[in-house]
């Protein structure tokens, strides 16, 4: 059975023509897959037994729950999701007083081959489809309480951007969720084939992985830096015709590496002039890793100097790292 959900409206329409019914009939499923919340396409009482019969006999809702839960010391959950392909993925829920964020997966594993991250060290497994990246949204317990959603999880948004856009489109269409694109932000270590895609398909949030100023080390901590220097993708954000879009740069802090005021200074130069703001991540120790976290007198020393020379910079609170669910620790390999 093929799963209908994380179709977007003109795949329904055309499924609906294909199978004999009134193209109405794609709008009809929508609502129901996204506003109604229906786990059989028997639910679909606005469709003829018939209709019901003949979309039966091929599709199946494909909504799935997660088949295991952490949760973390500070409040934060840790979901895993088992994927058709035989493949899993993680996706975190973060809790706060004021909002709720779930920071979720698009692919399993990933080939970008950061050096910092666990996910990279998988390699690429599978991409998600469309269905599967939302289905993390909408079989969360904690759905109705979300006020953001960030692509920040497992895998490189951009590698597959297809389908992250196809979810993208369900997340903000009125047929869909019908969320303000504000309440998204999409993460990207700088794929520009995928990058243009996005700025030219949608509105959401961006959030560049930049973790050095400088060419060399940018390279040796990520290795697609020698594809797509960070230097191109600034220039291609430049271009973005869509004024109103928030981007931020993520910069995880190592230990005598990219955290001196050398970088600092350099980093004021890189992206002075536009308006950004940086996030300071701590770096989270992962096994046989030889990078270490900056101490906490040196990411504050860091932050008052780029606030000083005009670039808005905080440090991003770290939540459940006991259960492996902070920046860089996803894997999904709980067996």
């Amino acid at each position: 059975m093929e799963p209908i959900f994380g179709k977007t409206l003109d795949e329904l329409v055309l499924i609906a023509k294909e199978k004999g019914l009134p193209s109405f009939a794609g709008k009809q499923i929508a609502d129901w897959l996204y506003k109604n919340g229906v786990s059989t396409i028997n639910e679909i009482t606005n469709l003829s037994k018939k209709a019901r019969e003949i979309l039966s006999a091929e599709y199946e809702i494909g909504l799935y729950p997660p088949s295991d839960v952490q949760v973390s010391s500070d409040g934060t959950k840790k979901y895993l999701y088992r994927l058709r392909s035989g493949h899993s993925v993680e996706s975190v829920y973060i809790p706060e007083p004021d909002r709720a964020t779930l920071c979720i997966s698009s692919q399993a594993g990933c080939r970008m081959g950061c050096r910092f991250c666990m996910t990279a060290r998988q390699g690429l497994k599978a991409n998600l489809t469309a269905g599967e990246i939302l289905n993390q949204i909408w079989s969360l317990p904690e759905k109705d309480s979300l006020t953001n959603v960030v692509f920040m999880g497992m895998g490189e948004p951009m590698d597959n951007i297809d389908e992250v856009l196809k979810s993208l489109e369900i997340l903000t269409a009125d047929y869909g969720a019908g969320w303000s694109h504000k309440r998204i932000t999409v993460s990207t270590t700088g794929i520009l084939t995928g990058l243009e895609k996005f700025l030219k398909n949608s509105q959401c949030r961006l959030a560049i992985s930049l973790h050095s100023p400088f060419d060399e080390e940018r390279r040796k901590l990520m290795p697609m830096q020698k594809m797509f220097p960070v230097k191109d993708v600034l220039n291609l954000i430049a271009k973005d015709e869509y004024t109103q879009r928030r981007i931020s740069f993520e910069y995880i802090m190592f230990a005598g590496v990219n955290d001196s005021a050398r970088h600092a200074n350099a980093l004021v130069k890189l992206l002075s002039g536009n308006d950004v703001r940086v996030n300071l991540i701590r770096f989270h120790i992962i096994p046989d890793s030889d990078l270490s976290p900056s101490d906490e007198i040196t990411m504050e020393n860091f932050k008052n100097r780029l606030n000083a020379k005009g670039l808005l910079t905080t440090i991003r609170s770290s939540r459940g790292e006991d259960i492996f669910a902070a920046c860089g620790m996803l894997s999904g390999n709980r067996s």
